[in-house]
């Protein structure tokens, strides 16, 4: 057995592996690598459109919440307004109604006066036709005591 034979023969068999390798191994090897690189540059560039489109969404959403605060402040000032509004409108009707109600009683009142001298004319114009019949002891015709009343209520 000689070396340099042996030698040779493993490097036949060598370089046969080596080209079998090359041209039926390897490609397919460089491509599923190819392949993967794609794959990992595409997540990449996805991953960094998805932290864009994150940044922008965040944005947007702290406008909006922004825009929703200055709102809610915009109603709370309105309701307000409208609440002392219509608590003014609330006291100018209650004046209005208070004011209803003391005129009527004050109407009230007079009339319960009216009533009252009126009543006071009559007796006291009885007493003056009692006190009258007792001093004169003679009664007086109707038609003249109506009259004399009716006098005696103006005199009053």
């Amino acid at each position: 057995m000689y070396v340099n034979a042996t030698l040779v023969a493993q490097l036949v068999v060598f370089f046969i592996l080596a080209w079998f390798t090359m041209k039926f191994v390897w490609p397919p090897i460089v491509k599923a690598l190819d392949e993967r690189a794609t794959k990992i540059a595409e997540g990449l560039a996805a991953a960094e459109r998805g932290k864009q489109s994150l940044e922008l969404a965040s944005k947007r959403s702290a406008e909006t919440v922004r825009e929703g605060k200055e709102k809610v402040v915009e109603l709370l000032v309105q309701a307000e307004k409208q609440s002392q509004q219509i608590i003014e409108e609330a006291k100018a009707q209650a004046r209005i109604e208070a004011d209803k109600v003391i005129a009527g009683a004050k109407a009230e009142i007079e009339q319960e006066a009216a009533r009252a001298r009126e009543a006071l004319r009559e007796r006291v114009a009885d007493l003056a036709i009692a006190g009258a019949e007792k001093i004169l002891r003679r009664e007086v015709d109707a038609k003249a005591h109506a009259d004399l009343l009716a006098q005696i209520k103006q005199d009053l």
